[in-house]
């Protein structure tokens, strides 16, 4: 089962205050500095627990953010209830393929404030892989139809600039009235750098507050 990657912060982080800043302009990667001005796609950033659902050999299996991480009992009896019930729908739809579903653990007892999202704990999905690849938003929202799950919503598109200016005056999340914890954007078109990393970068209202 494969770990999320690393989603860098836009910008660098200021080393005079213990990283606890921004360095403003100073892009954490060229990738993002080349493509600041490009069309990137917004998604609400959900303050929870990274869960991994995983397919292989038609078996499906759960792990947190990396495989030492535990899982509430609580909330790894919620996703038994979600996944462990749709065998059938998860060998019609990947048959023999190795397969990572990415999301999110939310709601109360889940980080601070996790019950503003909801009154139960739940999955919202955000990523799916299949083998080497990473599937398109509209593929993402698809198989998240046909299981009757979640997905992160979109919130916007913008340059890189445009996202920096809606985390720093602060939103309210899609899920209610309370401060959305911040942005996760990914270029219009998906690319990958050199080092076959994909560009992705993320903001919270946080790093101005």
């Amino acid at each position: 089962m494969k770990e999320y990657h690393k989603i860098p912060t836009v910008f660098s982080r200021d080393p005079e205050t213990k990283y606890k800043t921004l360095i403003e302009g100073q892009f954490a990667t060229p990738e993002l500095q080349y493509l600041q001005n490009n069309t990137w796609v917004f998604t609400e950033k959900v303050d929870g627990t990274n869960i991994r659902v995983n397919f292989e050999n038609k078996q499906i299996t759960f792990g947190g953010k990396t495989d030492k991480a535990q899982l509430q009992s609580s909330l790894e009896k919620k996703l038994n209830e979600i996944f462990l019930t749709q065998k059938e729908t998860f060998v019609e739809l990947f048959n023999d393929a190795e397969v990572c579903l990415y999301g999110e653990g939310y709601g109360p007892k889940i980080q601070k404030g996790g019950g503003n999202y909801r009154s139960d704990q739940s999955y919202v999905l955000f990523d799916i892989r299949i083998g080497e690849w990473w599937l398109q938003r509209k593929d993402v929202e698809d198989i998240g139809k046909k299981l009757g799950i979640d997905v992160v919503p979109v919130i916007g598109e913008g340059t890189l600039w445009e996202m920096v200016k809606k985390a720093r005056k602060k939103f309210n999340s899609v899920w209610g009235d309370f401060l959305a914890e911040g942005i996760v954007a990914r270029p219009k078109i998906e690319l990958a750098a050199r080092n076959g990393k994909r560009i992705i970068t993320k903001i919270k209202y946080k790093d101005f507050h």
